[in-house]
């Protein structure tokens, strides 16, 4: 791989804060809708009506291939697109020589670095690991999974669509923590470190609780609606299973290992933040699991790395790989 250029002022090892070309979100109606703007404003919550009239008035959305002159209804079947002018993507990390952690042809594992987004979201289209892997990868091997732009270590990669269908299954739901199990040898583990904030002063290193909080959507102001702990009774709650591991306590903070026998968004952020210590830096989580209003999914300053995973290859071979921790997550003795 190589490392495109970076500007001055930008840290090593870094692509630029740069701007894209735009890009156009195509949308086509399930149903009829009273309105264009009201369409809008109803799916994409980060903006509200107003901002969707001057995007209307700008000229940015056409309807069934002609550009809308003004608002009005919409039919089944109708096809909009929303012509979003170019802006500027922050700055991210370049993959190095060293991320590549195993591949075989078709099945690659890399070390993604700390705040790179793996798939378009968020403010950012072309500054993706995405966008890095089709230009610097031979064979355009795609992610199985995401890892949260803030968060490092192993993230799976496959070439072939069944090799992707194979371990998406794989890394979702097919994981094993329960204690005593003794069939987790024989399924997929995905193990994390972090630090949080301080955990019960009964907990000792090598204490262990499951985490077993639904997650689900709730409403925001500022994304519409957003991933949160959900009670057992609210509709459309995923089910979630997190097992937390006290690894050493700091002054600061705890340090964790996390096995996670789920993969629902933001797990194990909000399941350290339901056990009363939110991930040490976390602007969005607080206790209890809900979402603070002010803050959005992809805001850092917390640490979490995908540290160690084991799962089965197409042919059922089984694969155990590790990615380096950083510097803040090892433990005391491991630096000695």
């Amino acid at each position: 791989m190589t490392e495109p250029g970076t500007a001055p002022g930008t840290p090593t090892g870094w692509l630029p804060a740069a701007c894209n070309g735009g890009h156009a979100y195509r949308d086509r109606m399930d149903r009829p809708w009273p309105s264009v703007v009201g369409y809008y404003a109803e799916h994409y919550g980060h903006s509200e009506e107003p901002i969707w009239r001057q995007r209307l008035a700008a000229g940015e959305i056409c309807h069934n291939g002609q550009r809308l002159l003004a608002d009005g209804p919409l039919a089944a079947g109708d096809q909009l697109v929303w012509h979003r002018p170019p802006w500027q993507e922050a700055a991210v990390p370049v993959l190095q020589q060293g991320a590549i952690v195993f591949d075989d042809g078709d099945l690659l594992v890399l070390n993604k670095p700390s705040g790179l987004p793996v798939l378009p979201a968020g403010g950012f289209l072309r500054h993706t690991l995405l966008a890095q892997l089709e230009e610097l990868v031979e064979g355009a091997p795609r992610p199985v999974h995401r890892l949260g732009r803030f968060t490092s270590g192993l993230l799976v990669c496959a070439r072939q669509p069944a090799t992707r269908a194979w371990l998406s299954a794989q890394l979702r739901d097919s994981t094993r923590i329960e204690a005593g199990d003794a069939a987790a040898q024989d399924t997929c583990e995905k193990l994390y470190r972090t630090l949080t904030g301080r955990l019960p002063a009964a907990w000792i290193p090598g204490h262990t609780q499951m985490v077993s909080t639904p997650i689900g959507r709730r409403p925001h102001p500022l994304l519409g609606r957003i991933w949160c702990a959900v009670t057992p009774e609210e509709h459309g709650g995923l089910s979630a299973l997190s097992r937390f591991t006290l690894l050493e306590r700091r002054p600061e903070a705890c340090l964790v290992e996390v096995a996670i026998a789920t993969g629902r968004p933001h797990q194990i952020r909000i399941h350290a933040a339901c056990l009363g210590a939110p991930l040490l830096g976390d602007p969005l989580y607080g206790p209890g699991g809900q979402a603070r209003p002010e803050a959005l999914p992809g805001e850092g300053g917390y640490r979490l790395h995908a540290h160690r995973l084991r799962l089965l290859r197409l042919d059922g071979s089984p694969l155990r790989l590790e990615a380096p921790l950083p510097m803040e997550l090892a433990q005391v003795s491991e630096r000695l």
